[in-house]
């Protein structure tokens, strides 16, 4: 059990945001209209802020909802985000539009992942897509990058692995730096181990106009593109951990390919 020694400052908690998005006690201080003076004081622990100040400084250094709680928690206040499960009756309006968009986005993949990149809806292409893999990594939870990465996943089919590793290491470490998650940095040390060495300099950053996946399958080779997209207004952690990836073809070929091994499925 944890006790209330264990838990980490309020002030330390704030300060380590803070200095994580590189804001100054001046800066941030004029941002949330306190003095300097006293939010020096909120972050020694010389003076408790209040619920109200701590969300608001919150807003201003982007602090992820689910640590937003732990920071409320820590100071002496009841947490002020929600986390709902996907399947929870508040959420029919949400689950309803993820599924709209994962179907409307066949026969090209796509997919729901929380922050750690554990799949939690995919479309039919996916399916398709993955159906030769190691059963044992398609279990639930399916994690998109143990499965990308690993040698019994899909990293042997990958043509351009060292590029596609490299982006998918760069992009975990960013996650667990914007996030402060300690099973981002994690998963990124066990990857790191499976990843080949990613190339450097100008002509690996400017071969392609973006980084394409490029898959090879039965159906012939894949080459795909793909964007996130997240919950712009999410109040609940849930939400706001989720991310939508979608692949999209980036040459006519990939497409037919698609279309075509979604059709047989």
């Amino acid at each position: 059990m944890t006790s209330t020694l264990d838990r980490p400052a309020p002030g330390d908690l704030l300060r380590g945001w803070r200095t994580r998005r590189r804001r100054s006690q001046m800066d941030l201080a004029l941002d949330v209209g306190v003095s300097t003076r006293h939010l020096s004081f909120v972050e020694t622990g010389r003076s408790r802020a209040s619920r109200e100040l701590l969300v608001d400084l919150c807003e201003h250094l982007d602090v992820p909802l689910r640590e937003r709680n732990t920071l409320l928690l820590a100071a002496g206040f009841a947490p002020t985000y929600s986390e709902s499960r996907l399947d929870a009756s508040a959420l029919d309006a949400v689950r309803g539009a993820l599924e709209h968009l994962l179907a409307g986005h066949e026969p090209f993949p796509a997919l729901v992942a929380d922050r750690c990149g554990d799949v939690v809806m995919a479309n039919r292409a996916v399916g398709a897509l993955l159906a030769r893999l190691d059963p044992a990594l398609l279990a639930p939870p399916m994690n998109i990058y143990r499965l990308s990465l690993h040698p019994d996943g899909l990293a042997p089919h990958v043509r351009n692995l060292p590029e596609w590793a490299g982006h998918l290491l760069h992009r975990l470490e960013r996650l667990a730096d914007l996030t402060g998650d300690p099973r981002l940095a994690a998963l990124r040390e066990e990857l790191a181990g499976y990843a080949p060495a990613a190339p450097t300099g100008a002509a690996a950053r400017t071969a392609h106009v973006m980084l394409p996946l490029h898959l090879a399958h039965p159906h012939g080779d894949l080459r795909l593109y793909s964007t996130i997209t997240h919950f712009g207004a999410a109040w609940d952690v849930t939400l706001d951990e989720l991310s939508l990836e979608s692949f999209v073809p980036a040459d006519a070929a990939t497409r037919a390919a698609l279309e075509r091994l979604v059709g047989e499925g």
